[in-house]
């Protein structure tokens, strides 16, 4: 059996509560050992549901601790440069959730951190584990759709997040907490990017107007290979959580991706149904579980992170020029961030 690596998770929110369940009951080389949390009452509901034996109300005492082998970060993304430093001081290493930070420059200081320490650090961007979105890259890298020459993508969640957590202070902006998955899907598929052009607005929540944030965005992009591509993002994808991306090339196309839930057509003289996804959770949830398990395969066969901190620092590059693009309503060269 392979030797199991103690973590220590930090921040149990939404994803975060998530991302105990899986590492309880679904990633055979971890033994989640503790949990901390802003909020005392959130790790202690967590740690006496999954049985953890250690839980903290901050990171600092998690990550001191001698006994946590690895860091696995869920937190809010406003409090990701602290712990990574943190975690990375204290030797651990750290995967973190989608995007780095906020702003390029704390990007780059935890970058730099990782850099120098030579401690092993993965960025989490889940889509790369997905089945779908793994078969259409093998297939590009194959050539059996000839030279990729145009990319779209498409995120659309089906309601609205609370308007505090729309505010760019927490959330960076609808394109970095939105787009940046569509955005290194992009970068995976066709390489480097060059230019980036955004449009956007508040189209269906007046609300959102408040904190100076929007609703919907469309994008278009140059590559370095002279490729095309564009990706848009809703906040009103109100009939269920709509993910794709489709690559179309010289000799064909590739689409991944899909609505369906469930694999069953209601057919009556109303007309034909079926159902939707509803959020995240369950469209990606077996990519999530492979994210981790390829973490700890890593870490423990002392292997390459599939995903690197320099994938997660381009990714928020690019959603950092089309967040300015979008501000400015002008062109904006990549290098330039």
């Amino acid at each position: 059996m392979k030797k199991q690596i103690n973590i220590g998770l930090i921040g149990v929110g939404r994803l975060g509560s998530m991302y105990a369940e899986f590492l309880s009951y679904r990633v055979p080389r971890a033994n989640l050992y503790a949990v901390a949390d802003l909020i005392p009452e959130r790790a202690r509901n967590i740690a006496e549901k999954f049985k953890v034996p250690k839980w903290y109300d901050n990171h600092h005492d998690l990550s001191a601790d001698p006994q946590v082998d690895a860091v696995v970060c869920t937190a809010t993304t406003v409090n990701h440069k602290e712990i990574i430093l943190d975690a990375i001081a204290s030797g651990k290493p750290t995967f973190s959730e989608k995007p780095l930070t906020l702003t390029l420059p704390d990007a780059r200081d935890i970058e730099s951190a990782v850099n120098r320490s030579g401690v092993f650090f993965q960025q989490g961007f889940q889509r790369r584990f997905d089945k779908g979105f793994r078969a259409a890259k093998q297939k590009i890298e194959e050539g059996v759709i000839g030279v990729p020459v145009i990319f779209r993508g498409s995120s659309r969640d089906p309601y609205l997040p609370s308007i505090d957590y729309l505010r760019p202070e927490n959330s960076g902006g609808q394109i970095i907490d939105m787009a940046i998955h569509d955005i290194d899907v992009a970068r995976w598929y066709m390489g480097e990017f060059k230019t980036v052009y955004a449009v956007g607005g508040v189209l269906a929540y007046p609300q959102v107007k408040e904190v100076n944030d929007t609703d919907n965005v469309v994008m278009v992009f140059t590559f370095a290979s002279g490729s095309l591509g564009e990706i848009d993002i809703s906040r009103n994808g109100i009939y269920g959580y709509d993910i794709r991306a489709e690559v179309q090339g010289t000799k064909g196309a590739l689409q991944a991706g899909y609505l369906r839930e469930t694999p069953i057509l209601v057919l009556t003289e109303q007309g034909v149904l079926h159902d939707t996804v509803p959020y995240f959770p369950e469209r990606f949830g077996e990519a999530y579980v492979s994210q981790l398990n390829n973490f700890l395969d890593n870490l423990g066969e002392q292997k390459e992170p599939l995903v690197k901190i320099s994938d997660g620092i381009a990714a928020l590059q690019i959603a950092a020029a089309a967040t300015h693009s979008l501000n400015t309503n002008s062109i904006v060269q990549v290098a330039d961030f």
